[in-house]
Formats: C-alpha cells, sequence, structure tokens
C-alpha cells in the first residue's frame, strides 16, 4: 500500500472539532460536506500534508460518545511531525493549545504530549534527521 489516506477521531460536534484543529493546531479544512441525513463528511489536515488527514466523524451512538477523548485509552493517538519544533510548540501554545508536559529532547527527536479539546493525547514531534519514516 503506497500510504495510510485517512483517519477516523470521533468527535462530539463538527464545528467545535473543526474550530480547535483549524484555529488552535493549525491544520487546513481539506472538505466540509454535508451528508444528507444530518451527518457531514469533514476531514482536516496538517498544512502541507498530501496523503494522511483526519476524517472528523461525529458520535452516532452512545458506544461512540464514550470513546470521545479516550479513543486510545490514555495513551498518546497521533503523531504530529514537524520540521521546526520550537516554532509550532510556540505557535500553538499561543493559540490556546494545552500541552500536558514541557518539551523534551529524546534520541528520537524532540517531542511533547499535548491534548486536544476532548483529551486525546498527541505528540508533536521533530524527529532527528534520518529517523521520520519514508
Amino acid at each position: 500500500m503506497p500510504h495510510l489516506g485517512l483517519v477516523t477521531l470521533v468527535v462530539r460536534d463538527y464545528d467545535e472539532a473543526i474550530a480547535f484543529y483549524v484555529d488552535r493546531v493549525g491544520f487546513r479544512l481539506v472538505e466540509d460536506t454535508p451528508r444528507g441525513d444530518g451527518t457531514r463528511w469533514v476531514v482536516v489536515a496538517p498544512v502541507g500534508s498530501t496523503e494522511t488527514a483526519l476524517l472528523l466523524a461525529r458520535a452516532a451512538n452512545p458506544e461512540q460518545a464514550a470513546r470521545v477523548g479516550d479513543q486510545a485509552g490514555g495513551r498518546v493517538t497521533l503523531f504530529l511531525h514537524t520540521d521546526d519544533f520550537a516554532r509550532d510548540h510556540q505557535r500553538m501554545t499561543a493559540a490556546g493549545v494545552r500541552f500536558a508536559e514541557p518539551p523534551r529532547h529524546e534520541p528520537y527527536g524532540s517531542v511533547a504530549v499535548f491534548e486536544d479539546l476532548y483529551g486525546n493525547r498527541w505528540d508533536l514531534i521533530q524527529p532527528r534527521t534520518g529517523d521520520a519514516p519514508a
């Protein structure tokens, strides 16, 4: 397979999720299309990303609603790669993104855990040169 296209993130509300990922994290809105049944096809992606994006899917039942904010059982769910850790960490902090820990420098790169508006944990990471997946 050439690449992973979409990853679903279950959200409480489309508009609040779009606002968080676009206005605070700095993603771009790729698509927001009504599906005719009250749901929408909402895709966001990091600026410059040409492959993997997030499908923001509103919870459709109590079981899905129970997963909002805890899709990985408290573990880091997704890894947002950057080519300038300091710039993006500062920009996201200024935009109101809550980092759960201060930045740290590991053998694999610079990293800090942040939480989305629901509590899902993400790594903002700048891999050391040569460590990024091909």
